[in-house]
């Protein structure tokens, strides 16, 4: 018989937005073995189309918002909706409705997996209240869960050395991110935006403080390098402020978040420099998909995203580090590129990925 696994947690599928959406399309997808039954839980407001199946799973709605505050009764009333249903796993992605798993564990026999993220509560955008919220779910997740997933070894140190408890690691794929295009598209898209090749930096990120922004724009600023860089400017005053102070740097070309998968490929793949500034979260998609261009990497210096990195790529602290890595010959990055891409290969591609996450509904 096959076994019936629910993921719970995601806005749905197809994947529109989010590193667990991704991954919820990838368990679904090509490389899921035969022998599993999978149904995916979405939201019905957030998604425009509400098909009965996608790839290999069965999708189920519920009406209300995956984020923000009603990201706790979308999960809880997705759990409620699987008693009784025959799942012999719920995967649970992220710890917002996690409250609810002691009543769970009670009326529920099956398998709970729960991926924790990436320390939500430590984010900066969060209030006090939200982070004591996302704190304390954290650790019903962590008490009640038959299993608990992180996603980078830094986030599997913190656990066992809070919660004492033993976490599965398992990080993310980036093999999806090669795209097919033409000589003539890639050429009309470099010129569009004044590009060459090669000859610039790229950042791709939401526009949030623990994100660093700030540092990576005051830093190209006072270099001179182009840089190009990819965001959501005008979601906060954060944002808006950042682009009112940099817009006028004729180095610096700060774009609105780019849907066109082809597009962002072209900007991606043809970068010389990947510049990543997360400080918060644990192995972030946007750098594992960095690495599978090939091209060397400056990474905020935080045990994260060394760890994603295996501490072969540079890393900087604030925005005097950046400039004198910027500042550096550029010659000695030349091995940087194909060690990151070496590395992802070994590490983060997709097959392996839903490989160690069927491991562990048996385990």
């Amino acid at each position: 018989m096959k076994k019936k696994v629910a993921i719970i947690g995601t806005q749905g599928v197809p994947a529109q937005y989010g590193g667990f959406e991704s991954l919820a399309e990838h368990l679904i997808g090509r490389n899921a073995s035969d022998d599993i039954e999978y149904t995916v839980f979405c939201s019905s407001k957030d998604l425009s189309e509400h098909p009965d199946h996608y790839k290999n799973a069965r999708l189920r709605y519920v009406g209300l918002h995956a984020n923000g505050k009603e990201s706790i009764p979308y999960d809880i009333v997705s759990m409620l909706r699987c008693l009784w249903r025959g799942y012999d796993v719920l995967l649970i992605l992220g710890v917002s409705g996690c409250y609810f798993l002691p009543i769970l564990r009670l009326l529920y026999w099956g398998k709970i997996i729960v991926n924790i993220d990436g320390l939500e509560h430590r984010r900066a955008k969060w209030s006090r209240l939200a982070r004591f919220v996302l704190r304390t779910s954290e650790a019903v997740a962590v008490r009640f869960a038959n299993v608990v997933i992180a996603d980078n070894k830094g986030i599997a140190d913190y656990v066992e050395e809070t919660y004492h408890r033993h976490a599965e690691m398992v990080a993310y794929g980036g093999d999806h991110v090669f795209r097919t295009v033409s000589d003539d598209f890639r050429a009309s898209t470099l010129g569009g935006y004044g590009l060459r090749s090669g000859e610039y930096a790229i950042s791709v990120c939401r526009i949030v403080p623990e994100n660093n922004c700030h540092v990576v724009l005051e830093a190209f600023a006072r270099t001179g390098q182009t840089l190009v860089f990819v965001g959501n400017w005008q979601s906060s005053d954060y944002g808006r402020n950042l682009r009112e102070q940099y817009s006028g740097y004729d180095n610096i070309r700060m774009l609105d978040a780019i849907y066109d998968l082809d597009v962002l490929y072209v900007l991606r793949s043809n970068a010389g420099l990947y510049v990543h500034g997360h400080s918060a979260g644990g192995t972030n998609p946007s750098l594992v998909e960095a690495m599978f261009f090939g091209i060397p990497i400056l990474a905020f210096d935080v045990v994260y995203n060394r760890d994603t990195t295996d501490g072969k790529a540079w890393y900087f602290g604030g925005t005097d580090s950046l400039v004198a890595e910027l500042n550096r010959d550029s010659e000695e990055r030349a091995s940087m590129g194909a060690q990151m891409l070496s590395l992802a290969r070994e590490r983060y591609t997709w097959h392996t990925i839903v490989k160690q996450y069927e491991a562990l509904y048996d385990k």
